[in-house]
């Protein structure tokens, strides 16, 4: 017996957060019943569990990284009809969704599982997961303002956390920098262009948990190497278990993924 909430996280319905939610909101049935208190278990060997009226059916464990391009939104569906990633990873059959975000004009890497832990153990804030980017900002930046975003930035909900900032070039009065953060506020690095003056003019994300996009071109995927999954779990305690076996298709599906 497991609580409802893990057991939807492992099968790939949503993040463990997300899974609370759902059986708070009644959305949630057991053998037919409506189960609606966080603190319900269940056998998924035994019993049958819906949501939504859809049956939980576990899935293999997945860990994919894209390289979403700009004008992609990070969202497996966009009521204003843009595209998003679920176009991209539509040729892999598990219900997978992004581990955290990338706003629609940043590029760069994403993860994207259907294992609910291992998004809420690399999302959680006490994780401080690393996140680098590479951007161009409007405007010549000297020493003091490499060092403002360093210490950290006063925004409207508070300073941001010291970040990594490394100055790369100035062209043109453009200035490039590489930047480290370890938090996760909505489009940070634009906001902190905003308060400081220095717009950001183009933003890609490199690394994140030190799993890169090398290699890829933007809109491809990979399933992540055994041994990524190996120090994700030795640096962050996911996933819970690292398994092997090959990235599941739809069928007439034409990219071949890497194996684990």
């Amino acid at each position: 017996m497991e609580r409802l909430q893990k057991i939807l996280a492992h099968a790939g319905f949503a993040s463990r957060r997300a899974a609370e939610r759902f059986i708070v909101e009644g959305r949630v049935r057991v053998d037919g019943h409506v189960v609606s208190e966080l603190g319900a278990k269940a056998d998924p060997r035994k019993q049958r569990i819906e949501v939504d009226g859809r049956r939980l059916v576990a899935e293999a464990p997945v860990y994919i990284v894209l390289h979403k391009p700009r004008g992609v939104v990070t969202t497996m569906h966009d009521p204003e009809g843009r595209a998003s990633v679920r176009e991209l990873l539509s040729d892999i059959s598990a219900r997978l969704y992004p581990v955290g975000r990338l706003d629609f004009a940043t590029s760069g890497v994403l993860l994207a599982t259907n294992d609910g832990d291992f998004a809420e153990g690399l999302m959680h804030p006490r994780s401080k997961v690393p996140k680098t980017y590479v951007l161009k900002v409007q405007g010549v930046m000297g020493p003091d303002a490499v060092d403002e975003w360093r210490k950290g930035v006063e925004l409207d909900d508070g300073p941001t956390a010291p970040a990594g900032v490394r100055l790369l070039r100035h062209e043109e009065g453009k200035t490039w920098l590489e930047v480290t953060l370890t938090e996760g506020r909505n489009q940070q690095l634009r906001r902190m262009g905003k308060a400081t003056g220095f717009a950001v003019m183009r933003l890609a994300r490199i690394s994140f948990a030190g799993i890169t996009s090398e290699g890829l071109r933007p809109g491809t995927w990979r399933a992540l190497t055994r041994e990524e999954l190996v120090e994700l779990k030795k640096e962050y305690g996911v996933p819970k278990r690292v398994t092997g076996g090959a990235v599941p298709q739809r069928e007439g599906a034409h990219r071949k993924p890497s194996s684990f």
